[in-house]
């Protein structure tokens, strides 16, 4: 079966990038939601603690609970809120707030220009006035930038917008309230950082999305994917390879078959712009659900050991290219 191989040193590596860039370990929270984007939970989530990470953010309370022992704080930023010492809990919507159980700990999560959810700047002292009528739990005060890693100004704008928001709040006599903003992309472009937390998911992976112009952090890939070989077969001139035959042998070459497809998770792209693996191996033909075909007969091949390069290739986003794959693909720590 094909497997993944998780990097602790480059891990490891990438937290102290941004330990760096935060001004501690402690200023770090790390973003595991989606199988920790594809890299494994649970795995993630050892690693994470045993370098000395105590804050995790996640996107239901089943990752939550699964994580809780390696935490003292986890936000979740999609569920309902219920009191409990260790998790606290994303509000979105005004409306949420006349349902909810005091004792619950909340971090209202702010719209500065995003515009996909949080509650509007216009609406936050009727939401606060809610909070100190209901007396509900406030712990936190959030938002999400839109365009951190974009070479723009509107960055710069959303963080204004949130300046505005964090004196709203003190203003209005709340206090142990922690701020936080920054993504990955907006703590790698800041000088200066002066948050309580960042939250950081696709740079401790190992990815810098930001564009040429800023700063150079080098991260280093956490994940690689290899695949194991199925059967090989030696084949003439003229015979061609896979579903519909898209691939046309043009001299004699041993092929085999690897155990990788998109039922896997791995994208099944244009058979006629080939894929090369990390090795340098052109998927040959047509990726199927459950195998691939390339010249020569190791007995395993590593296919990616960097999702950014790979997402170039296929039009996409490492993001997408780590957390497409399959939850079933065993993952072991090297």
């Amino acid at each position: 079966m094909a497997y993944i191989h998780i990097h602790k040193n480059n891990f490891e590596h990438n937290l102290n990038q941004l330990a760096l860039k935060a001004g501690s370990k402690e200023r770090l929270a790390v973003v595991l939601k989606d199988n920790a984007y594809g890299h494994g939970l649970t795995i993630m989530a050892g690693l994470a603690a045993e370098y000395g990470i105590t804050q995790a953010v996640v996107i239901s309370v089943e990752e939550a609970e699964t994580i809780r022992p390696y935490f003292d704080r986890i936000l979740i930023l999609n569920g309902t809120p219920f009191p409990d010492e260790t998790f606290s809990f994303a509000v979105t919507d005004l409306r949420q707030l006349a349902t909810l159980d005091p004792a619950a700990r909340i971090e209202l999560k702010i719209d500065t220009g995003m515009h996909r959810n949080g509650i509007a700047m216009g609406e936050l002292e009727e939401a606060l006035a809610i909070i100190r009528d209901r007396g509900l739990g406030l712990v936190g005060v959030m938002t999400h930038y839109r365009s951190a890693d974009v070479l723009s100004s509107e960055w710069y704008w959303q963080k204004k917008n949130f300046e505005s928001v964090k004196q709203t709040v003190r203003s209005s006599g709340f206090k142990n309230v922690r701020f936080h903003s920054h993504n990955s992309a907006a703590l790698l472009r800041s000088k200066r950082f002066d948050e309580d937390i960042a939250r950081v998911g696709i740079a401790i992976y190992g990815y810098n999305e930001l564009p040429d112009g800023y700063d150079p952090v080098l991260l280093r890939p956490v994940l690689s994917l290899h695949a194991r070989r199925t059967s090989t077969r030696r084949l003439d001139a003229g015979a061609r390879i896979g579903y519909g035959g898209d691939y046309t042998v043009s001299e004699p070459v041993t092929v085999s078959t690897y155990d990788l497809g998109y039922g896997d998770g791995w994208r099944r792209g244009d058979a006629a712009r080939a894929y090369v693996t990390a090795e340098g191996l052109p998927i040959l033909g047509r990726v199927s659900m459950d195998f691939i075909s390339l010249a020569g007969d190791r007995e395993s091949v590593c296919i990616m050991d960097n999702a950014q390069a790979a997402a170039h290739h296929f039009g996409t986003i490492s993001y997408e290219m780590t957390t497409m794959l399959s939850p079933s693909i065993p993952r072991m720590i090297i």
